[in-house]
Order: C-alpha cells, then structure tokens, then sequence
C-alpha cells in the first residue's frame, strides 16, 4: 500500500487548483478583490477562529508564511472590505482579526466548490464508499489541524 505517497500526490495536485478555481467560478460581476491570496488569508482566519482570537500570528502559522508577509496579506484583505482588524481584547498590542459579511460569503462560495469537487471525483463510487472516505477525510483532517 502507497497511502503516504497517494496522500502527497493528491496534496501537491490540489494545492495550487483549488483557489484558483473558486476564484475563477466567481460570476463575472465579481469584484476585482476575489484574489486567491484574499480567500487563502480568509481560508485562514476562518480555521483559526475556533481558537480563540485570530492573530497575525495564527494567520502566518495556517499559511506557513512569516508574519511580515502575512501581515501584508491581511492588510490586503482588509483593504478589499473581507476582514476586520481590531485591537485585541486580551492585548492591545495585537490585532484581532475576524471576517466580514464579504469575507463569510467568499468563505461560503470556497466551501460550496470544494464540496462539489469532492462529490465530482467520488460521485461514481458507491453511497457507503463515499460516506466513509469522507469520515476518515474529515477525521484525518480534525487529528491533523485541530491538535
């Protein structure tokens, strides 16, 4: 069995394909700021929410990016009206970040697409095979991310 390296090909495969392809889906009459680095910054603070208060710290550490260029990213989705910064409740030498109505719709039509490929590429696989790929998927994911 080649689990770890079918895991790895299909990480390098969607990693580059799936914003782009949200982004790309958006209706023509989308504005201008439906970026890929504006979804991968509110891909980012969505997932760190359930932490507590998202950071540019928890920003640079979902993205893997240092915090000068993550700090750059989330003054790029501020600007484009998809996050609010305030001042922290727990430090006011930090920033909290959070979402808005904008950034919540772009988070929702990511959701919506990737949803979609899912079923596209299981969609001739039996009901039981695709409910149980899809648990171990979703608790692979929750071991991984959420410890």
């Amino acid at each position: 069995m080649a689990a770890g390296r079918a895991l790895f090909r299909l990480v390098r495969f969607w990693s580059r394909r799936w914003a782009p392809e949200v982004t790309q889906r958006l209706d023509e009459d989308a504005p201008r700021t439906a970026t890929v680095q504006n979804l991968y910054v509110v891909e980012a603070v969505h997932s760190a929410a359930p932490r507590g208060e998202v950071t540019v710290a928890d920003v640079a550490r979902q993205l893997g990016l240092d915090r000068s260029v993550a700090s750059r990213m989330i003054a790029d989705a501020v600007r484009d009206g998809y996050l609010r910064r305030d001042t922290s409740a727990e430090d006011a030498r930090r920033a909290r970040l959070s979402l808005t109505e904008a950034g919540a719709e772009f988070l929702a039509v990511s959701h919506a697409h990737q949803e979609q490929v899912f079923e596209a590429l299981v969609a001739h696989w039996p009901a039981e095979d695709r409910r149980r790929f899809a648990s171990y998927l979703d608790r692979l994911a929750s071991e991984v991310l959420d410890s």
